[in-house]
C-alpha cells in the first residue's frame, strides 16, 4: 500500500515537471513599444492642442490616457472616461491615438501621460503649458485714498494684475506729460515718463497733475492690456482777465473774455456791475471753450453797441469750493472825423494876364517925343515887376548888391533914371534865362518891351 502512494506522488511530480519544461519552451511574446514620444505644449490660453500616441504591436493590450498631478484617467483605448466636454480622444485604427484639448485653461496646465497596461506597464509623458494673457482687475479692488483729492494733498493708485507668467506693471499719463512725484514737502520733485511698480503715489499734489493716467500690464504674451485711472484734483475756482480795459465805438461788436481755472466743474455767467445777470440771446452771444480738464476760456460778444452797453462786466464761476469773479470795463472809444478832402481851385491867371495884356498895350503903344509920361505910373509898373521877379526869384532879389541904387542917385538926372532901370530890367531878364524852364517866352517879350519904352521915356529923377 505504502508503495502504492508512492508510484502516485512520483507521477503527480513527473507531470508537473513535464509541464513547466513545456512552458519555457514556448517562443517569447513580442511586447509593445512606442514609436515616437509625446510632445510638450506652450501655449497661450483659448487655444487647441492635441497629443499624439503611436505605439507598435500593442497586441491585446489597452491605451490609456492619464493628468499626471491628477492621477485622474481620461480615456481608456476611445471611450472617454473623464467628464470634460473639452476633452476627445481619436484612432486612427492602426497605431496612433490622440488627445485633443480644447479652449486650453490654466487647470489644463501640467503632465500628461499615454499608459499601456503591461507588466510592469509601460508610459511616456507630455507636457502642456498654459500661458495666460495679464488681465488688471476691478476698480472696486483698489486699495488708497483714491483718485481725488484737494489740492496738496496726496493721491495713491494700485493696479493689481493676474497673468502667466506674472505680468510686470508701470504707469504712464494719457496725453504723454511726464509723471511728477514730490518728496519733501513738494521742495524736491521728479518727473518720468513712465513709473514702475503696481502702486502709484502722488503727494503734495498739483492742479497739473489733474488727467488721465494709464496702468500698463504686460508679460510677453499677447495681447498687452491697460486700465485708466481718472485722477481729480480740488480747489478754489480763479479767473484770469488779460484784458481789463476795453474799448469800442458806438454801432460796433464787442468781444471780451475771462479764462478759469476750477475742479470739480463750475457754474459759470456773465453779469453786468449793477445790472444783473446776462442771459445769451441776439444782443449778448456767450461761448465756453475747453483748454484741458480744469480750466477754460469763457467768451462774451456785444452786438451793436449802444451807450447804455458802456460799464463795468463780471465774469463769474462757482462752484462747491467756492465763487470767483473777473472784472472788465466796456468804454465808448470816440473815432477822429474823417478830414473832408476839397480840392483847391486852379490858379488864377490873372497877374499873368495883366502882366501879358499890360506888355501887349505897352507893345502897341507908339512912343512920341515930348509927350508926357506919369512918373507915377511908370514907377508903379517897375514895382510891380519887382515885386513879382522877387517872388519867383527870393534867392537872386536878396543877394543884389545895394550899390545898384547908390549909382542910380550919383548918375545925371534922366540917364542916371533911364540907366539904373535898364541895367535892373537885364537883370531880371539875366534870371529870366537862367531860369528859363519856369519863365515862359512871352513874358521875356513883355521885359523887353518894358525896357524899350522906359528908355523913350523922359528923365525922371530915380527914387533910389
Amino acid at each position: 500500500m505504502f508503495y502504492r502512494y508512492l508510484v502516485i506522488v512520483a507521477l503527480i511530480f513527473l507531470y508537473g515537471n513535464l509541464d513547466v519544461n513545456c512552458q519555457m519552451h514556448e517562443p517569447d511574446e513580442i511586447m509593445p513599444e512606442f514609436y515616437a514620444p509625446l510632445e510638450n505644449w506652450t501655449v497661450t490660453q483659448g487655444r487647441d492642442i492635441y497629443f499624439t500616441c503611436t505605439v507598435n504591436n500593442l497586441g491585446k493590450y489597452k491605451v490609456a490616457w492619464i493628468k499626471s498631478d491628477s492621477k485622474a484617467i481620461l480615456a481608456i483605448h476611445t471611450n472617454l472616461i473623464a467628464h470634460n466636454h473639452r476633452l476627445t480622444v481619436t484612432h486612427n485604427g492602426h497605431n496612433t491615438w490622440k488627445l485633443h484639448v480644447f479652449n486650453v485653461q490654466k487647470n489644463d496646465t501640467g503632465s500628461y501621460m499615454c499608459q499601456i497596461n503591461t507588466q510592469p506597464m509601460i508610459l511616456q509623458t507630455g507636457y502642456l503649458d498654459v500661458r495666460i494673457p495679464p488681465n488688471i482687475l476691478d476698480e472696486a479692488d483698489i486699495e488708497g485714498p483714491g483718485s481725488a483729492a484737494m489740492e496738496g494733498g496726496t493721491i495713491r493708485l494700485r493696479c493689481r494684475s493676474t497673468g502667466k507668467p506674472e505680468p510686470k506693471v508701470h504707469w504712464k499719463r494719457k496725453d504723454n506729460r511726464h509723471i511728477v512725484i514730490r518728496s519733501d514737502g513738494a521742495r524736491e520733485k521728479q518727473e518720468s515718463a513712465t513709473v514702475k511698480g503696481d502702486t502709484l503715489e502722488l503727494s503734495n499734489v498739483h492742479r497739473t497733475d489733474m488727467g488721465k493716467y494709464l496702468c500698463i500690464a504686460k508679460n510677453n504674451v499677447p495681447p498687452t492690456v491697460s486700465k485708466e485711472f481718472n485722477v481729480q484734483i480740488h480747489f478754489h475756482p480763479m479767473i484770469k482777465v488779460t484784458n481789463q480795459l476795453v474799448a469800442a465805438p458806438t454801432g460796433s461788436n464787442v468781444h471780451i473774455q475771462c479764462y478759469v481755472e476750477t475742479s470739480p466743474k463750475a457754474m459759470h455767467s456773465w453779469a453786468k456791475i449793477d445790472g444783473g445777470d446776462l442771459m445769451p440771446n441776439t444782443k449778448y452771444k456767450m461761448s465756453e471753450t475747453p483748454i484741458n480738464e480744469y480750466s477754460l476760456q469763457m467768451d462774451l460778444t456785444i452786438t451793436s453797441l449802444e451807450p447804455k452797453d458802456f460799464g463795468g462786466y463780471l465774469c463769474i464761476a462757482k462752484n462747491a469750493l467756492g465763487k470767483a469773479e473777473g472784472s472788465i470795463r466796456l468804454q465808448e472809444l470816440h473815432l477822429p472825423s474823417a478830414p473832408t478832402t476839397s480840392e483847391a481851385p486852379p490858379p488864377e491867371p490873372e497877374e499873368e494876364g495883366d502882366g501879358e495884356s499890360g506888355g501887349a498895350d505897352e507893345e502897341n503903344l507908339v512912343p512920341v517925343e515930348g509927350e508926357p509920361t506919369a512918373d507915377g505910373d511908370d514907377q508903379s509898373l517897375d514895382d510891380q515887376q519887382r515885386q513879382q521877379e522877387q517872388q519867383r526869384h527870393p534867392s537872386e532879389s536878396t543877394k543884389k548888391p545895394p550899390q545898384t541904387a547908390h549909382g542910380g542917385e550919383s548918375g545925371n538926372g534922366g540917364s542916371g533914371g533911364g540907366g539904373v532901370r535898364h541895367h535892373d530890367n537885364k537883370q531880371r531878364h539875366g534870371s529870366g534865362k537862367g531860369s528859363g524852364s519856369e519863365c515862359p517866352a512871352r513874358w521875356l517879350l513883355v521885359l523887353a518891351a518894358v525896357v524899350v519904352v522906359t528908355l523913350f521915356r523922359s528923365p525922371v529923377v530915380s527914387r533910389w
